[in-house]
């Protein structure tokens, strides 16, 4: 990242953030197109989701560090990895973005621009489910770069896969893909009324992840060196 100046991490950052919501809204159009199988279409949402998360991680990583969640940048700024002052840029971005992606889904589809869903998503299930989702990626990340960095593209995209199906929420674990997902009226839409309930659910997962993940790997100890023996005479 310190080989790229701010302008444009903050491009890639939007660029992510609006490849992956046009993924998300496409993919879901297309599978409402296809079948009317509820289940067969969510798989249809999953997969390509998890396919172009490690995609983007891999190529717009090294730029930006591939955040394309708020949540997961206020958790590098809480690290004191990312000034505050970039980490709001890098969010605005991040929503800027992912409005776009949304409209390009629906240029693509020919659907209006933007669309306000009605599609309900609230109650206590899903805004737990919500936290344990963004808790998980915050974790997956963490641990990621800490044990396995070159492999964070695809745990991060598998965990996705996984989340969408072990969630009641179906994972959005992401506040700008929500606030861009409330601006679709189609399969992967949420009313506007509940993105304060996700989102809210959403940071504190990813507090609670980093707090674990701090005291997890934070301290971590030498291995005891082996008893020094005399050899065998």
């Amino acid at each position: 990242m310190d080989n790229f100046d701010l302008s444009r991490r903050l491009a890639a950052e939007a660029l992510g953030t609006g490849i992956l919501v046009a993924t998300v809204v496409g993919s879901g159009i297309m599978a409402e197109t296809l079948t009317k199988d509820v289940a067969l279409a969510l798989l249809c949402n999953t997969l390509p989701t998890g396919a172009i998360l490690a995609v983007l991680i891999t190529v717009l990583g090294p730029i930006s560090g591939a955040h394309f969640n708020p949540a997961v940048t206020l958790v590098f700024a809480g690290k004191r990895e990312l000034p505050v002052n970039e980490a709001a840029l890098y969010v605005i971005a991040q929503i800027a973005g992912g409005i776009a992606g949304t409209m390009a889904a629906h240029l693509m589809f020919g659907l209006p621009l933007l669309d306000v869903s009605t599609k309900v998503r609230t109650g206590g299930p899903q805004w737990f489910a919500e936290a344990v989702a963004a808790f998980g990626l915050v974790a997956t990340i963490l641990a990621g770069i800490r044990f396995q960095r070159t492999a964070v593209p695809w745990l991060v995209g598998l965990y996705i896969t996984a989340a969408y199906w072990f969630t009641a929420s179906t994972s959005f674990a992401n506040p700008a893909v929500a606030i861009a997902r409330s601006l679709t009226n189609t399969f992967s839409g949420i009313r506007p009324a509940d993105l304060p309930g996700f989102i809210l659910a959403e940071l504190c997962g990813a507090f609670a992840g980093l707090l674990l993940m701090n005291w997890l790997l934070g301290h971590s100890r030498a291995p005891a060196p082996l008893p020094i023996t005399e050899p065998l005479q």
